[in-house]
């Protein structure tokens, strides 16, 4: 089961008993599920939903709340789409549309949200989430592009879904995703805290967990390939510095000072050795930026008197693809 059926089968059985936040929920619901329709030149209110317990848990609140008795059908999937359960109610649409605030008093359909709906409490607005999630909403797993998300009817819809996101203290925002308004819950705490405002508890609390074994994982991960990129570094590097000191050795020849050729034969007996512990093998014992600077000298000293005599320099021994 997807991360999206798994929070709307949890939220499917919360139930608020506080009839306004019961009316908010349902009116979400129709509003972001489809809403209305003519129908026989008649106003019909109609509700297209992704599973059949949420298809009569809206019937069954229909009945409850406004006492209407809606249709049940199941809509075969087409397009890629999978099947659909809609809820139609066209005896007494016109009169259930304005009830739920879908319709104005002048008969003209509500764009965003009822207003009555968005200034409500905070369990009128938490319901309201819930009711858009369940119609419309969707849920990626945990990483860089998590996101929770409700497709809006308008962008007046998802600009109060947004509205009341904030005043609940969930971080949403509003944008087009081809042509569709939507409203967006990125960051992992935040989606945490939308899905536990909604009333996906456990959800919210496997969700968390989830997203925290990631976040483990993928710093593990970033630990590793730092760790491998250094030793490709330090591989590359003492490769260069051995095939640099040979080079080096070979142009002076005779004409290297003791302790240069000292520090050179240390580089080469110990290659993949640090400049710390070439010091430690030397005799007697050297600082690690002693036995650098006389590396330094040494591989100066060589490419100037190959500049003298027109010879390839040290530089030249690095095998290619190679940083020297």
């Amino acid at each position: 089961m997807s991360l999206t059926a798994e929070v709307k089968a949890e939220l499917v059985s919360v139930r608020d008993p506080r009839p306004h936040a019961r009316v908010a929920e349902l009116t979400a619901i129709l509003r972001f599920s489809g809403g209305l329709h003519s129908i026989a030149n008649r106003v019909a209110v109609e509700a297209e939903l992704d599973s059949d317990p949420l298809a009569r848990r809206v019937a069954r609140e229909l009945m409850e709340i406004y006492g209407v008795r809606p249709e049940l059908a199941h809509v075969q999937g087409s397009g890629g789409r999978g099947n659909h359960f809609a809820v139609r109610v066209i005896d007494g649409g016109e009169t259930l549309a304005r009830q739920t605030g879908l319709l104005d008093q002048r008969r003209r359909p509500v764009r965003g949200l009822p207003n009555k709906l968005t200034t409500g409490s905070r369990e009128d607005l938490a319901a309201i989430w819930r009711g858009a999630f369940l119609a419309a909403g969707s849920l990626s797993e945990p990483g860089r592009s998590a996101a929770l998300e409700v497709a809006c009817p308008s962008g007046e819809a998802a600009m109060a879904l947004v509205g009341a996101a904030h005043r609940i203290g969930i971080a949403a925002k509003a944008r087009e995703v081809r042509g569709i308004p939507r409203v967006v819950v990125r960051e992992g705490e935040a989606i945490r805290v939308a899905l536990a405002q909604m009333g996906a508890v456990r959800a919210a609390a496997e969700w968390d967990q989830l997203r925290q074994r990631r976040e483990v994982r993928a710093g593990v991960n970033r630990l590793v390939n730092f760790d491998d990129a250094n030793l490709r570094r330090s591989a590359q590097a003492a490769v260069a510095a051995c095939a640099r000191v040979e080079r080096a050795l070979e142009i002076l020849g005779d004409e290297v000072p003791d302790h240069l050729r000292e520090a050179g034969d240390l580089r080469l007996a110990h290659r993949d050795a640090s400049l710390d512990e070439l010091g430690h093998h030397a005799d007697p014992p050297l600082t690690k930026d002693a036995v650098a600077g006389r590396i330094r000298r040494l591989l100066a000293m060589a490419d100037k008197k190959a500049e003298q005599d027109g010879i390839p320099g040290t530089e030249s021994a690095v095998p290619p693809g190679i940083d020297a």
